[in-house]
């Protein structure tokens, strides 16, 4: 098998890597028995070989997130989040090999991380943003290619999105991305690890945590306001880990795709009207 390509690490990095190179990537045959053992007989070791074995793949899959300036290890770690989930949920009867199932799994969980992150995941933030965020780098790529020059307009396009949204998002990953550029050529330091710390003390770190708290119960209390298909499609297209697509619910309800993206829209208004003055007055004290 050849040698893959790791990116650029710290300490910490090296550490972590040189950890889990102890563990033999596995046969087919191998995987196959440990799989149907855990499958099958609920065996935690077999499961616990299963991870371990690819943990590799998990640091090459968050390698592919390292331009959206977040930290390798919070990737990995949540990439490895992904792969417990896909060796929880893989049936080894279906014909093929974990990782190929896996890595759905994994580049969800980062992906959401990332989202997460960037304090992008909103009331009424739509599937289309969201394939903007990951996608708009290698769209401009890909026009670029044909063209010869950038395009926004045709990026937009090819996006499904507003020319201003492609714009708006180009200022945000160019922001961050150039914060990840190696300070010098072949060396683990990077604009963004040369930063000063502004990491927040105690009570920064309280104040933060009532207010996140306050926001999940007035969340909460305005989810409150839907009934139970509108609940079922917000929780299902906005809240999930892995988001349904508009067929998937509408197959669930046996109604049309229009339906169920009028039913997320009116859902979202509901709650964007439920939280605007709450919001507001929390702003005030």
């Amino acid at each position: 098998m050849s040698t893959m390509a790791l990116p650029v690490v710290t300490d910490s990095m090296s550490r972590y890597l040189a950890e889990i190179k102890r563990f033999p990537i596995l046969t087919a045959d191998e995987e196959q028995r440990l799989a149907l053992k855990f499958y099958e007989e609920k065996d935690l070791e077999a499961a616990q070989a299963l991870i371990t074995a690819n943990l590799r793949f998990v640091v090459k899959i968050a390698g592919e997130y390292r331009s959206y300036g977040l930290k390798m290890l919070d990737l990995i770690q949540e990439g490895n989040i992904g792969l417990m989930m896909a060796v929880r949920k893989f049936n080894p009867h279906k014909g093929f090999r974990l990782i190929s199932y896996a890595v759905w799994w994994i580049r969800a969980y980062i992906q959401n991380y990332i989202i997460s992150a960037w304090s992008l995941l909103k009331i009424g933030t739509t599937q289309a943003q969201r394939k903007l965020f990951f996608k708009l780098n290698q769209a401009k790529s890909a026009i670029k290619n044909l063209t010869g020059a950038e395009d926004l307009h045709a990026t937009a396009l090819s996006l499904d999105v507003k020319d201003s949204e492609v714009a708006e998002m180009g200022e945000r990953l160019r922001g961050d991305y150039s914060l990840d550029t190696a300070i010098v050529d072949g060396e683990g330091l990077t604009f963004l690890e040369s930063l000063a710390d502004d990491r927040q003390n105690q009570e920064e770190k309280l104040a933060d945590f009532q207010e996140q708290a306050l926001l999940q119960s007035q969340i909460a209390g305005a989810m409150v306001r839907l009934n139970d298909k509108e609940r079922f499609v917000i929780e299902q297209r906005v809240t999930a880990d892995t988001p349904m697509t508009l067929q998937e619910i509408a197959d669930h309800f046996a109604i049309s795709r229009e339906r169920v993206r009028q039913i997320e829209e009116g859902a979202l208004k509901k709650m964007r009207n439920a939280l605007t003055p709450l919001i507001a007055e929390a702003g005030t004290v």
